[in-house]
């Protein structure tokens, strides 16, 4: 009966010892303040940040093609895309080639810091898009 009672006792101290640290978790007061959206960016502004390059199924003909993407800080759309429903704005732009000269001039910058002029730009609407927000016409910035 004795080592009946120990074990249930033992179970019953461990169970305690690990609640009481996750009660105490939530109600952690010292919770950071809710981030601040990003800083604008309009026609004409410059972005920057790595270029990451993934493999896409295009939608009219199933084959796989490349797709760029610039991670940056988060940004604020003009009107009336604002913050593409998130909370500090898109922090991932993809950038839609419109020639196979300009897939080449990416594909050679790719896992490092690029900067491109925006002339172009909109939230992700289309279902699968890997980007949260979307950069039609751009130009590349050459770095001195």
């Amino acid at each position: 009966m004795t080592k009946l009672f120990a074990t249930r006792l033992a179970l019953v101290a461990t169970m305690a010892m690990l609640a009481t640290p996750a009660m105490s978790a939530q109600q952690d007061d010292g919770a950071p303040p809710p981030s601040k959206p990003g800083k604008p960016i309009n026609t004409g502004d410059v972005l920057s940040g790595a270029l990451n390059a993934m493999k896409v199924r295009d939608v009219k003909n199933g084959k796989r093609v490349p797709m760029y993407q610039i991670t940056s800080e988060p940004r604020r759309l003009p009107a009336p895309n604002g913050l593409c429903n998130l909370e500090t704005g898109p922090e991932t732009f993809q950038l839609v080639t419109s020639s196979d000269a300009q897939a080449t001039q990416l594909k050679s910058f790719v896992g490092k810091e690029i900067s491109v002029k925006v002339d172009e730009v909109a939230c992700a609407s289309d279902p699968g898009q890997m980007s949260e927000a979307v950069i039609t016409k751009w130009s590349l910035i050459k770095k001195q």
